[in-house]
């Protein structure tokens, strides 16, 4: 395998309506999906969810998603305030279930994930409050980055789906110390496959740049990736140990993590890479990066269903 087989740059995975489009046929695995859509003013997208749960998050704008069951029965609507960026705040966000009809509409527009997994269960079409996601600041030194645990594993109820957001300022490492989650085993580490989808704020005029990398843990395909990654584009982590995620100094790195397996149990059990693993002890020493957070959750926020 090479580095084309896990990174797919900007511009090279989209397919029809999307600017990304990553499935489980596509990642050569069986759960996690990753969407990107791109709306203009006024403009309206539909989709039928099939096999898999899907939760639409606003990357910059709003919109309204409608959830139905495709067969003239009830309707939600959700009405989804987003934000200017990922690098601006916390966004709303809404859970469609499997088997749905799903409309994502926009009047001004805007650039929409939508983080999927192969699921069995049908659970209700569900509101998302950017109120009610939890920031969590992780590491301290230049290890130190903030996570948006909208979907973690015990943070909102799915299925298979487990997605958040981490930001990590400019010259900082993030999921580090490598780590891997490829293996079920019982406790201790669960199965999942991830997809990582970068932004990276740029500096005036200049674009920004990060780096990432994945080594192989001797389990599955031995994904071996030392991606430079830009706004857009994707690593796909089958198995193996990832991390670092290098922010360039004086650009801040998003990246949206969608994990799914075939674990029974929901969970993010992960295993640090036994020759790095002693950073953890480290961190009581050092201060958290002071320009963290860079946002916080908003203390309260309209009702988004109607």
């Amino acid at each position: 395998m090479t580095d084309q087989d896990f990174h797919r740059p900007a511009g090279t995975a989209g397919s029809g309506p999307y600017a990304l489009d990553i499935g489980p046929r596509d990642a050569r695995w069986g759960y996690s999906a990753l969407r990107v859509l791109e709306l203009p003013p006024g403009g309206a997208h539909e989709f039928a969810a099939g096999d898999s749960e899907w939760i639409v998050l606003p990357l910059s704008g709003g919109c309204t998603v409608t959830a139905g069951d495709g067969e003239g029965g009830g309707e939600e609507t959700f009405e989804l305030h987003g934000r200017e960026s990922v690098f601006a705040g916390v966004s709303d966000f809404a859970y469609v279930p499997r088997d749905a009809r799903v409309r994502i509409a926009s009047g001004a527009g805007g650039r929409f994930a939508l983080t999927g997994a192969r699921c069995t269960r049908r659970l209700p079409a569900r509101y998302g409050s950017a109120s009610d996601v939890a920031v969590e600041l992780r590491g301290t030194g230049n290890c130190s980055r903030q996570v948006n645990n909208f979907a973690a594993a015990g943070a909102f109820e799915a299925d298979k789906l487990i997605a958040v957001e981490v930001l990590t300022p400019g010259g900082n490492w993030s999921s580090y110390p490598p780590h891997k989650h490829d293996e079920h085993r019982p406790g201790e580490e669960s199965e999942l496959e991830e997809i990582y989808y970068f932004e990276i704020a740029p500096h005036g005029g200049t674009e920004g740049v990060g780096y990432q990398r994945v080594t192989p843990s001797g389990h599955g395909r031995g994904t071996d990736v030392l991606a430079e990654v830009r706004s857009g584009d994707t690593v796909l982590i089958p198995d193996g140990w990832h991390g670092p995620s290098m922010a360039a100094p004086g650009h801040h790195m998003y990246y949206l993590n969608v994990m799914a397996g075939p674990g029974v149990a929901r969970e993010w059990l992960i295993c640090d890479h036994p020759d790095h693993a002693w950073i953890r002890g480290t961190w009581a020493d050092q201060p958290v990066d002071p320009r963290l957070p860079l946002y916080l959750a908003p203390t309260a926020e309209g009702q988004g269903a109607s």
